[in-house]
């Protein structure tokens, strides 16, 4: 997020960060934005080719390079505008990634009193995996907040471009009710305003942003189709289920765990109620965290495929159902909706359920089950 925050500051318009994002250690990448646009998909595969095949334009004159830390101007520029009410007591689990060194910085300089966790960065990530999505992975930041009774705990991915919440009683608030109580503090400022989610959030995100007076639009999952989204919509605000929050209303945008965090505590401070109330308050469901199956590199697409064929054949398997294939499969019924699709970074399928009790959960998991064994084989589901 520095490096987006930077493109702007500076005025370039262009970034390239090196990184694995959430990954395991052994891999590493470019995320690249080329005038304000993130590169996603063909993109990405076209630039590898004309590199590749050295189809390469040279300047006449050779540029040149000059270093420059915004570190300090980033933290100077979110806590000019964002300050708490009142003071709260966070644990912010960095898991050894790059958030960790401004983590602690920032949160104090918009008023909070923060307990560092794994902030040093290490990229071998000795302690846990950097990626809050995944429950185990927050288990030491639930026992930390217990330990110092604190309001909250946050936890970033390895980029710092996510956020994972946890309560003091150790639940984890999934990042699409996070979304709901960010939804509500922007359309109170701008009524009418487009919300935009990813196909993993919860049925119930799209009521929320209709009663408190927005426009829900569902897309696909993965922060540079959500960017170019919110850039043709005009969006004020957006997240995904993994714990991206891109905010356009007094910010640039771009997704970032930091920021995002700045603005949770913003919310939560101004309220009477504690941390752990107000966010227990908001509509729930009965669900499955993401289901990540691995699959042969290369067919995740290709089963997901099979799985939309065969929904749309002649003998559907989703009765009384409503299908989305803006993004693998998604499947709404009256009492909860599943999902499967495609990961767009590792060879998996990833999957998820919901239902309003837990007798249609496994009705709607079996019929999900029912289409992938015959593709999958003897390869266990996990669901």
């Amino acid at each position: 997020p520095v490096v987006y925050f930077a493109s702007h500051h500076l005025r370039s318009g262009n970034c390239v960060a090196v990184t694995g994002s959430h990954n395991p250690p052994d891999y590493n990448g470019f995320k690249m934005v080329i005038a304000g646009q993130a590169l996603s998909g063909e993109a990405v595969t076209a630039l590898y080719r004309r590199i590749t095949e050295g189809r390469l334009t040279l300047a006449e004159t050779p540029g040149d390079y000059r270093t420059q830390e915004v570190g300090e101007e980033y933290v100077r520029r979110i806590a000019d505008d964002v300050q708490l009410e009142r003071p709260l007591k966070v644990v912010a689990d960095a898991g050894n990634g790059v958030a960790g060194p401004l983590a602690e910085v920032l949160l104090q300089a918009i008023g909070a009193e923060v307990i560092p966790l794994y902030c040093d960065v290490d990229g071998t990530f000795p302690n846990h995996h950097p990626d809050p999505s995944e429950p185990h992975n927050l288990e030491d930041l639930v026992q930390t907040v217990k330990r110092f009774d604190a309001d909250l705990g946050i936890a970033f991915d390895g980029d710092g471009d996510r956020l994972g919440v946890v309560t003091p009683d150790g639940t984890i608030i999934h990042a699409d009710r996070l979304l709901m109580l960010f939804a509500a503090d922007v359309l109170g400022r701008n009524p009418g305003a487009m919300v935009i989610y990813d196909v993993k959030c919860t049925g119930k995100l799209a009521d929320f942003i209709l009663r408190h007076g927005g426009s829900p639009l569902m897309w696909k999952t993965g922060h540079s189709l959500v960017k170019a989204k919110m850039a043709e919509t005009d969006a004020e605000l957006a997240g995904e289920m993994s714990g991206h929050f891109f905010f356009r209303e007094r910010w640039f945008g771009f997704d970032d765990g930091l920021y995002a965090a700045a603005r949770l505590l913003e919310i939560l401070a101004l309220r009477e109620a504690s941390p752990q109330e107000v966010l227990q308050a908001l509509p729930d469901a009965v669900s499955t965290p993401e289901i990540k199956v691995p699959v042969a590199d290369g067919t995740p697409h290709a089963l997901v495929s099979l799985v939309v064929s065969a929904a749309k054949g002649e003998d559907p398997p989703f009765l009384g159902g409503r299908l989305s294939t803006i993004d693998g499969l998604r499947v709404d019924f009256p009492d909860g909706w599943g999902l499967v699709r495609a990961s767009n970074t590792t060879p998996v399928l990833v999957l998820r359920f919901e239902a309003d009790d837990e007798a249609a959960l496994e009705r709607i998991k079996a019929l999900f089950r029912a289409q992938l064994q015959p593709l999958l084989g003897a390869q266990p589901l996990g669901f």
